[in-house]
This record gives structure tokens, C-alpha cells and sequence, in this order.
């Protein structure tokens, strides 16, 4: 498919123009030859880098020299060099020139991945088609990200006025759990919670006690890959209403007439908050980050929100791109983290731990049994692990409480609280 491209040559010129004025503009450059549309500006270009690597001065005398005659000839000559050497009279706007440089690349790239999607969208598969779409979009995207100055003056003017506020003891979002909130702070934006446990120890209704909390005052939204959503409105249901879980499995024949009052209250409450679930099969970041992303744009910036992803090791990573299981959860831990900082939401991402807990004799989890990855530990603000007494021996005498270990906290300390765990209903108390 043939299309205009887009670019720039005066934008171009003025950049290489640039390094015959001032030599050491070289080493503040971020763009990369191939960045550069045209043909003879890049091999200058290319030329002029491997000057500053040798360490050799930047002068059209040593560039025809590097370039050599055959080169020569095919960027121009002499003349040219002159040219470009001639037609720059400040290097005031080099950075200028470099961002615009920078911003017609991008435009190229973007150009290309729509038309090889427009033509795979034709004859091949198309979840695949945007799959791929969707990693080379956000690629470019990244490639922006790394653009920042590092300059500090603005968050310097950011950091004043915030601590000029009245923030109180909450600065997250609230757990409901107030020996937790003592601890964290409550949740906050940007931040990437793991929350790891065996099978059975009460992870998704842990999660799903955090979501309708938050979805009060903030937004909750849970990514639902091992539930389908009416299964967790049940659950919600239940605990919000303390309904037996028993119960909830055959309504029509088990409710007493409290007990459809209780869930009817608890339908309209779920109603009224702030919540949403995905139970899409086979998802994977992208579609998380894109609908996430969405939600977003819909709140704005000032709404806190936060994000439940159950579970981590069910996410679809692309074997495309990763040759092992371990590297598609690596990719996909740091990706969640990107994903939180970029749109400043909180992520709680629920992790599966490995078998070897249950091969110890304090059954209690540590950080090395986080399952497939040790860049989740690394990649993670928080980590907290449920383990319940009662699960293992009958005989304990912590009945119906639950250990929620912070094994890791970025911003704060870290230790153990417990907590009551209705299991019927799905609940967990303050104690």
C-alpha cells in the first residue's frame, strides 16, 4: 500500500546543521539516526555519532573523512556539507527542531502500523491483528514517555502547595480496615498492589471486600478472568446483605423473606456505586489498559479509582514477544505498573503462590513464593498475603480470623494484622 509520508527537511537540516555551530549538542541529541527521514541526512547523521564516540572533533573535514568518498558522493558532496553548515545561524532552537523531528517519526510509525493493520484486518485473524496493533501503538507511546527533560522546577512548585494542604491521615483510598489504614495511608494512585495467597484462603472475597469499599466514594473496576461477573455480583451481594453463601446458590428454594428484603437492599446499594466488572475471556494488558484508560478519560483525573485484577497469572502475555512463561509475567508486572502510574490509578493485581508453602511447616507466605516472577516482588509497592490458622487445623484458636503479612511496603512500614473472616457471607471485619 503506497502513502504519503510524512516529514519535515527543513526541521531536518537544522538539526544536523546544528553540530557544525556547537559539537556538543551531540552528546544532549536523543534522536537516533533512524529517526530521520531522509536517506543522506541520516548517514551525516550517523556519521557525526561515530565521530563523538571516537572521540574525534565534528567538522566537515573529519565527516568527509568518516563518510569516504563512495559516501560522499551519495549525500551530496562538498557542497552540500556546506550547505548544511551554512544554514543554521543559531542553535537557540535545537531542542525545538529535535521535538519536531521526533513528532514526524512518530507520525511515519503510526502510519505504518495502521496500514499493516488496515491489510491483515482483511485476511487474518482479527483479536491477533489488534493484538499486535494495540503492542506496536503503545510502543511509540513509550518511546514518548522516556522524552521527559528531568527538569524539577514545576514538581518543586507541586511539591510546596501539596504540603502546604491538610491531608489527614488518609491519603489513598480507604481499605475500610483500620489497623490497614494506619499501616498504608490507604491505597494510592500509582501504586501496584499484590495481594498473594494459596488456593482457598479467601483472595477474591479479600478483593472484592476492597472494591465495594472504595466504590462508596471512589470508582472500583474488576477485571474478573477466573469469575464471570454475575458470580461476584452474587458474592457481593452476600456480603454486603450477610447473606449465606449457602443460600445464594438456590435463592427461590433457601431465602426466607429477611433474607430477600437483605438482598434486594444490597442490589440497590451495589447499584448505586461507582462499579465495574470485565469478564471477558482471554484478556490481556492492552484491553485492560485500554478500558482502563477509557473509565479515565469518562471520571477525569480527580476521581481516585481503583483497578482489581483477578488474577495475575491468568492475564494473557503474546509468546511472540516472550520465549517463557516467566518473562510474560515479568512483562506483564511491569506493565501493570505503567499502566498505574501513567493514569494514576491504584492497581491491586491478586497473585497465586507456589506449592512450596505447603511443604513448610510455618505455612505462613514469604516473598519467594510469588509464583513465575521475582520482577512481580521487584515491579510491586505493596505486597500483603492472607493466610488463614483455621484452614490448616481445626484445633486452632484463631477461628474465623485471617493474617493479612505486608511482606513489602515501599511507603511505609510493614507487619501483620488480623482481621475477622465471616466466611458464610464473604467478610472481613475489623476485630
Amino acid at each position: 500500500m503506497q502513502s504519503f509520508e510524512p516529514y519535515n527537511e527543513q526541521a531536518e537540516e537544522a538539526l544536523v546543521g546544528a553540530f557544525f555551530l556547537d559539537e556538543q549538542l551531540i552528546k544532549e541529541c536523543t534522536i537516533k539516526p533512524e529517526q530521520l527521514y531522509s536517506s543522506r541526512l541520516r548517514q551525516i547523521f550517523s556519521a557525526i555519532r561515530s565521530l563523538d564516540e571516537k572521540g574525534k572533533p565534528i567538522d566537515i573535514i573529519s565527516i568527509i573523512e568518516e563518510l569516504g568518498l563512495d559516501r560522499l558522493q551519495e549525500v551530496g558532496g562538498v557542497s552540500y556539507l556546506n550547505q548544511l553548515a551554512g544554514s543554521v545561524p543559531t542553535t537557540a532552537n535545537f531542542h525545538f527542531y529535535e521535538k519536531l523531528v521526533k513528532e514526524y517519526d512518530q507520525k511515519r510509525k503510526t502510519i505504518h502500523i495502521a496500514e499493516k493493520m488496515m491489510d491483515q484486518a482483511w485476511w487474518g485473524e482479527i483479536g491477533q491483528t489488534l493484538k499486535e496493533g494495540i503492542h506496536d501503538l503503545m510502543a511509540i507511546q513509550d518511546e514518548e514517555a522516556m522524552d521527559d527533560d528531568g527538569n524539577i522546577q514545576q514538581s518543586l512548585v507541586n511539591l510546596y502547595e501539596y504540603c502546604e494542604q491538610d491531608h489527614g491521615e488518609m491519603v489513598g483510598i480507604p481499605s475500610g480496615f483500620s489497623d490497614l489504614d494506619k499501616l498504608t495511608g490507604g491505597f494510592r494512585d500509582s501504586d501496584l498492589v499484590i495481594i498473594g495467597a494459596r488456593p482457598s484462603m479467601g483472595k477474591t472475597a479479600f478483593a472484592l471486600n476492597l472494591a465495594v469499599q472504595a466504590a462508596v466514594k471512589d470508582v472500583s473496576v474488576i477485571f474478573s478472568l477466573e469469575m464471570p461477573k454475575i458470580q461476584l455480583l452474587k458474592r457481593m451481594a452476600g456480603l454486603i446483605g450477610r447473606i449465606d453463601s449457602l443460600k445464594m446458590q438456590n435463592p427461590r428454594k433457601e431465602f426466607q423473606e429477611e433474607d430477600w428484603d437483605r438482598f434486594s437492599t444490597a442490589i440497590g446499594d451495589l447499584s448505586n456505586r461507582n462499579l465495574y466488572i470485565f469478564d471477558k475471556a482471554g484478556m490481556d494488558v492492552p484491553y485492560i489498559w485500554s478500558t482502563v484508560r477509557k473509565l479515565r478519560r469518562e471520571y477525569g483525573e480527580q476521581k481516585r479509582m481503583l483497578v482489581v485484577i483477578d488474577y495475575l497469572q491468568l492475564i494473557q502475555g503474546d509468546r511472540k514477544y516472550h520465549k517463557t512463561r516467566e518473562a510474560e509475567i515479568s512483562e506483564i508486572s511491569r506493565a501493570l505498573k505503567t499502566m498505574a502510574r501513567e493514569l494514576k490509578i491504584t492497581v491491586i493485581a491478586l497473585s497465586q503462590l507456589s506449592r512450596g508453602v505447603e511443604s513448610r511447616k510455618d505455612k505462613r507466605p514469604i516473598l519467594s513464593d510469588l509464583r513465575e516472577s521475582g520482577q512481580i516482588e521487584q515491579d510491586a509497592d505493596l505486597i500483603a498475603f492472607l493466610y488463614r490458622d483455621d484452614y490448616y487445623s481445626n484445633q486452632t484458636p484463631k477461628k474465623n480470623r485471617i493474617e493479612l503479612i505486608l511482606a513489602k511496603h515501599r511507603n511505609g512500614p510493614i507487619g501483620t494484622i488480623e482481621l475477622g473472616f465471616r466466611k458464610e457471607y464473604g467478610l472481613f471485619l475489623n476485630l
